[in-house]
């Protein structure tokens, strides 16, 4: 699929997420000139077999890393939640972080992890943040009288968001031609030393160019969509709303 938002919000449960499984498309956007912004909603204090960190010191680390992955991606507008790595949880307030957010920066559409997986295993804090990032897109965010304080008392008024688009779905419809934007993903993945330091370079770019071989095939064989001649790409579950 071949589109550029005039606005993108990304939400991503921890750093690395979002880069690993949509970095080519963000830097795609950001270099067609869209406007994306990133909503970071744990610290990764909790990602690392490595004995020597605490949790405190890795949730430094990783913030530093996101930051630089930011960066190569030519993302500006960074924000972090700062919830705790392991556990997010399906709450008023963790909705109203994500509807103010939405509601700031009016986005076309929304980037996150798919809720809904049967077959693979997929870590909770996706399955909470992907599920709290669609209700807050409809109908928090959307209806005026969901969380209204952010109105009477911030001044920020409701937004209607045209889709969301989910990374890591068993069931894609959507898939983005990455081709020429695969060296600046991967630069990206390799900023996240933490996740990536185990393995080489060059192992850590085949491990994705291989992912993005899949997607491309799969996308070339979908019925779903008008794509064809793709080598390298993303695969999304896109949803659209009326707005």
């Amino acid at each position: 699929m071949d589109f550029t938002p005039e606005r993108a919000l990304v939400v991503t449960p921890h750093p690395d997420d979002a880069e690993m499984w949509a970095g080519g498309a963000i830097a795609k956007w950001v270099r067609a000139g869209a406007e994306v912004h990133y909503v970071l909603c744990t610290d990764g204090s909790k990602g690392s077999d490595n004995p020597e960190l605490d949790s405190t010191e890795l949730a430094a680390i990783r913030s530093r890393e996101q930051l630089a992955a930011a960066e190569i991606l030519g993302i500006t507008n960074l924000v972090m939640l700062g919830r705790t790595d392991g556990e997010l949880e399906d709450t008023a307030d963790f909705r109203k972080d994500l509807v103010r957010q939405i509601r700031l920066v009016k986005p076309d559409v929304v980037l996150t992890a798919e809720p809904y997986r049967r077959n693979m295993q997929w870590h909770r804090d996706y399955r909470i943040a992907g599920q709290v990032a669609l209700d807050a897109v409809f109908p928090y965010a959307r209806d005026h009288l969901h969380f209204g304080d952010l109105f009477t008392n911030e001044g920020i008024e409701p937004h209607k968001t045209a889709a969301i688009m989910f990374w890591g779905s068993e069931n894609p419809n959507t898939f983005v031609d990455i081709a020429g934007n695969f060296d600046t993903k991967v630069e990206a993945v390799l900023a996240h030393r933490t996740q990536t330091g185990y393995r080489t370079n060059d192992e850590v770019r085949a491990f994705i160019r291989a992912h993005a071989e899949a997607a491309a095939a799969a996308g070339n064989s979908s019925a779903e969509e008008d794509v064809s001649g793709l080598t390298l790409a993303e695969a999304f579950r896109r949803v659209t709303f009326r707005t």
